[in-house]
């Protein structure tokens, strides 16, 4: 059903709500009428009994017919009465089969109550019957009045045809109401899968609007947001790549034009080691520029099960990598605390990660870098590395963590991205907030089981 087109979908399930609701009235009706009318058929006869109590039982019978002015004593009129014997005298004379009679006269005697309702079925009619206790002289008499089952059942037929016929009625019609609703439904998915197939030929230009709150207006305002999304990460994707063109080409650039002017004897920085060593920074930064751009593609394709399960410290890791960075500004006083963590994760991961951290405190701290290390909970751990450096600029806050995205000092903007995939990577969260004297990161990620132990 799902392949079907969106207006047969409809039609069906209105076809199959009326067949369904016409099923259970089909099934209900016909108990609910049989069940109605058999007591007014009980009632009516009851009621003829009553009035043949009242007067001369023989000259009632007898001028019946002359009743038929009235709407209830017409219905009465239907109601045919016998009159039994403990003799077994019956009057009037009757065509009901005489196994009957005695059937019934064996009832009469039995009952306990003054009447009781009965049924019986004769020749393939069913027979409603009252047989009632009645006080002549000195012997029993009954009763016996009866309606045949004739008129209800015409009745429930009739009215089960009619409810047949206008339901399969509605159900020949439901085909319009279940159009109409397909095309309001329909027009703006229609427009939605236009808008679709134009991004993803990336033809994006042409801005979504469809006029509704429902879900279909929210759909529509998720793929325009989409839209203005890849717009603005193409944008920035086409900046990037031209930023990245240049960068790359200025070390290229210099290295060449050193290495040309050192083969003709010429030295750029006073000496052959001053160039040679600019040569070797540049190189440096290159294959740095080389190595955060594939990291973080081998990221982008990474999944949560393929990470590595290393057992280490994380307060050695952290030693380690101050150790290796205080060189880089000797003037920088660093302080930590931290708690002594015992860690199960991909170490090569976050080797990078507080590489590029640290990385960024040493760019824009001014004297001071610290760092705490500390169990947050039984089951999570709380990272904090802060420096004294400017504070972040609210433009740039929004996009710190994004690709493509260099801060004032930054290269590439791919440092703090690197570090968001991996921290996420490991289920943790990374956030910056500028403080009364520089800026910090707050990293927090959870600890396994076996961690907490």
């Amino acid at each position: 059903m799902k392949n079907l087109p969106l207006a047969i979908q409809i039609w069906l399930v209105f076809a199959l709500l009326v067949i369904g609701i016409s099923i259970v009235l089909l099934l209900i009706i016909p108990i609910s009428l049989d069940r109605f009318f058999t007591s007014e058929i009980y009632a009516t006869i009851e009621n003829a009994q009553l009035l043949f109590q009242t007067g001369e039982p023989w000259r009632w019978l007898r001028d019946l017919p002359a009743l038929e002015g009235d709407e209830t004593r017409q219905n009465i009129r239907m109601v045919r009465h016998v009159v039994l014997g403990n003799d077994h005298q019956i009057f009037p004379p009757n065509r009901l089969p005489a196994k009957f009679l005695n059937k019934a006269l064996k009832q009469a005697e039995s009952q306990k109550t003054d009447y009781q309702r009965y049924q019986e079925d004769i020749k393939g009619e069913r027979m409603l019957y009252v047989i009632r206790r009645l006080e002549m002289s000195d012997s029993k008499t009954y009763l016996l009045s009866f309606m045949w089952d004739t008129y209800r059942r015409d009745l429930v037929r009739t009215l089960f045809k009619r409810l047949f016929w206008g339901m399969s009625l509605v159900f020949m019609l439901s085909w319009v109401p279940a159009i109409i609703l397909a095309r309001y439904l329909t027009r703006p998915l229609v427009v939605l899968e236009k808008h679709v197939s134009q991004i993803a030929k990336q033809d994006w230009k042409e801005p979504i609007h469809i006029n509704r709150r429902d879900e279909i207006g929210r759909l529509a305002q998720s793929i325009e947001s989409l839209r203005r999304r890849l717009i603005w990460q193409n944008e920035l994707q086409q900046t990037f790549l031209q930023n990245i063109s240049h960068s790359l080409k200025t070390p290229v650039m210099v290295i060449r034009s050193y290495a040309q002017s050192i083969l003709d004897g010429i030295f750029p920085k006073d000496d052959l080691e001053s160039s040679v060593l600019v040569i070797a920074e540049e190189a440096e930064r290159l294959e740095k520029r080389n190595r955060d751009l594939l990291y973080l593609t081998k990221l982008d394709a990474i999944s949560v099960p393929e990470l590595a399960r290393d057992d280490f410290y994380l307060d050695e890791l952290i030693e380690n990598m101050v150790e290796r960075f205080k060189p880089r500004r000797k003037e920088i006083q660093w302080s930590f605390t931290l708690e002594s963590i015992l860690y199960i994760g991909d170490y090569e991961q976050w080797t990078v990660a507080l590489e590029n951290l640290f990385d960024n405190q040493v760019r824009y701290a001014n004297t001071t870098i610290n760092i705490s290390l500390k169990r947050e909970s039984s089951s999570h751990v709380s990272l904090r590395i802060g420096n004294d450096g400017p504070p972040i600029a609210p433009t740039t806050m929004k996009t710190l963590f994004e690709k493509f995205h260099p801060g004032v000092k930054g290269e590439f903007g791919l440092g703090l991205s690197i570090v968001t995939r991996i921290v996420k990577l490991h289920g943790g969260t990374i956030t910056a907030a500028n403080e009364e004297v520089g800026t910090a990161f707050y990293l927090r990620f959870p600890l396994e089981e076996t961690q907490n132990k």
